[in-house]
């Protein structure tokens, strides 16, 4: 079976279990994004036609909430802090270092798909700021200099 032909079987279980649940635009997204690791461009007419909305509406949806993802994240998501403690302890700068080292914003991937790059609102390590996480490991005191080790043992399991 074609990877298309398991998306749109995936989608469309998802949404025959989920569509006559009330407010099942959310939930049905939220399946998606969790089976498929996000929600393809593809199941949108799938969905619009299921619960009776516009591909608009869908769409729109998917694009003003930052969680979901309408492209396949990389093997490895880095959240990286942006709270008031690791802003203030230099967030800024690791940040723009961040983006720069891997040649993406937030909310992208990487050209060969290692890693995509998220914001994230605390890790609880505010006592170790700046703070990030990749996978399930966090890492505190991320410096711009510490970042390319973390970073190069992270690609080594990507």
């Amino acid at each position: 079976m074609s990877e298309l032909n398991t998306m749109e079987t995936t989608v469309q279980t998802i949404i025959t279990a989920l569509k006559d649940k009330p407010g099942a635009l959310l939930p049905i997204l939220h399946a998606v994004q969790d089976a498929l690791g996000y929600v393809p461009a593809e199941s949108v007419p799938a969905i619009a036609k299921a619960l009776q909305l516009s591909r608009a509406e869908v769409h729109g949806v998917i694009s003003f909430y930052h969680y979901f993802r309408d492209t396949a994240p990389g093997k490895q998501t880095i959240h990286l802090c942006r709270a008031e403690s690791c802003q203030a302890m230099g967030g800024k700068n690791l940040e723009s270092h961040v983006k720069a080292h891997l040649g993406i914003d937030y909310h992208e991937t990487t050209a060969d798909g290692k890693f995509s790059l998220e914001p994230v609102y605390c890790l609880g390590n505010c006592a170790c700021s700046p703070a990030m996480q990749i996978g399930h490991e966090i890492y505190g005191r991320v410096s711009t200099e510490n970042f390319e080790s973390i970073i190069n043992q992270a690609e080594d399991l990507a």
